[in-house]
Formats: C-alpha cells, sequence, structure tokens
C-alpha cells in the first residue's frame, strides 16, 4: 500500500511538473491557465487576506447540508427499497436513466418554489449525490450473507435491528463508497448552482474572476476547491481501510 501511495504522489508531482514546464516554454499559454505554482501562490494570497471568508464558509456550509441530506436520504431509501421488491423492480429503470437528467434543468424550478438563496443550490448538490448513495447502498446490502439473516431471525430481531445491527454494518464498505461520491457531487452540484444565479459563494467568485479575466483569482479558487475534496476523500478513504482491518481481525 505505501508503493502504491508513493506511485499515486509520483503521478501527480509528474503532472504538476509537466503542466508546470509546458506553460514555461511557452507550448500552453498564460492566457489559458497560469503555472501551478503561480495557483498555489495566488491561494495562499486570497486565505491570507481573508476576503473571502464568507463565500467560502457559505459554499462548505451548503455542500456538508447537501451531504448529509443525501447520506441520511439515501442510506434510508436504499435501506427500505431493499426489502420493498416490487417497488424496487419499479424503480430500478429510473436509477438507470437518473443521470441522464440534467439537473440544473430543474434550478429554476427550485428557485420558483424556495426563491433566491441557498436552498435551490443545495437542493441541486442534494439531488446528484443522493442516487449515488442509495445504488451503493443497495449493492452493499444485496451483499449481506443469508446466514446472518437466518441468525437474526432465529433471534426474532425486528427489521429496524437487523438493519442497524447487521444489514447496514455488512455493508459499511459499499456505503462509503457512496459516501465518497457524495462528496464530490455535492461540490459539483452546490458550485455549479452558485454559477448561475447567486451573489455569493465560490461559484460566484470563480464565475465573477472568469468573466473579468482574473486568472489568479479563478484558478486559486480552483485549487482550492480541488485540494479540499481530494483531501476529504484521502481521508474517507483512510478510515475505510481501518474499518476494513478492523472488521478482518
Amino acid at each position: 500500500m505505501k508503493r502504491v501511495t508513493l506511485l499515486r504522489i509520483l503521478v501527480i508531482l509528474g503532472a504538476i511538473g509537466l503542466l508546470e514546464g509546458l506553460i514555461h516554454a511557452g507550448i500552453v499559454p498564460r492566457f489559458t491557465i497560469i503555472p501551478p505554482s503561480e495557483m498555489a501562490s495566488a491561494l495562499a494570497a486570497i486565505l491570507a487576506s481573508g476576503k473571502l471568508k464568507v463565500d467560502i464558509a457559505v459554499t462548505l456550509t451548503n455542500v456538508a447540508v447537501a451531504i448529509v441530506a443525501s447520506m441520511a436520504a439515501g442510506v434510508t431509501i436504499g435501506t427500505v427499497l431493499q426489502r420493498a421488491a416490487a417497488l424496487r423492480r419499479i424503480l430500478d429503470p429510473l436509477f438507470a436513466t437518473y443521470y441522464a437528467i440534467p439537473m440544473y434543468a430543474f434550478y429554476p424550478l427550485l428557485i420558483v418554489v424556495f426563491g433566491l438563496g441557498d436552498v435551490p443550490q443545495i437542493c441541486i448538490g442534494f439531488l446528484l449525490a443522493v442516487m449515488a448513495v442509495i445504488i451503493n447502498t443497495l449493492n452493499g446490502l444485496d451483499r449481506v450473507p443469508r446466514v446472518l439473516l437466518k441468525a437474526a431471525r432465529m433471534h426474532r430481531m425486528s427489521a429496524l435491528r437487523t438493519a442497524l445491527r447487521i444489514r447496514l454494518p455488512y455493508a459499511a464498505p459499499y456505503i462509503f463508497t457512496g459516501f465518497k461520491l457524495a462528496v464530490a457531487y455535492s461540490f459539483i452540484g452546490v458550485i455549479g448552482a452558485e454559477f448561475i444565479t447567486s451573489s455569493r459563494g465560490i461559484g460566484y467568485e470563480i464565475s465573477f474572476a472568469y468573466n473579468n479575466f482574473d486568472n489568479r483569482l479563478m484558478y486559486g479558487l480552483i485549487l482550492f476547491v480541488l485540494a479540499l475534496v481530494l483531501t476529504v476523500n484521502m481521508s474517507l478513504h483512510a478510515w475505510e481501510k481501518r474499518l476494513m482491518m478492523r472488521r478482518q481481525r
């Protein structure tokens, strides 16, 4: 695992170094993208100035709400559907085509229903993330060994207790996969919605910087989002490995 981690770091550093070299050599124009070193210095200046702390706080709060809501709803819906075979057969074709629907098409409707504010952005992040959680929860619950479920029936465990003590713990690795996807999709949904109609947030600031040809601000914020999502997902990956090792013991 240490070798894999080292190779992963080397690949990332190699890609960064290659981009840096191509820009400094003039092969990739600075007007299109600034060097990664300048992105890092721009991000450091943004964080040090504190000018965008409100925008960052707003976006991260909305993303966190979308993640928590999608995880709670996704795990609950997945658990119920796994027990309701007839309802699942009806909904399975809809699950397969869910991501073919552009979620931002519902954004005007959400604005009409909830008004201009943070709620429509949270809803977009939730809609993008919740299906990934449902699908991965179902995937994990389908793999629970029958012998465990038989033991639960022999001990006269209720459906709720069986789900909390046997089904969901066994499906935890698959639910973690849904959790990691929910993090990425929630960031995409919320920040993408801020591009459309918003007066604050990271997405709004990136859009404003793009329209004003402020590459340092734009790429600095993009680097911030990439670094944050990567850190969260790597932390979840490490937590998942620790749980799997404990399960094997």
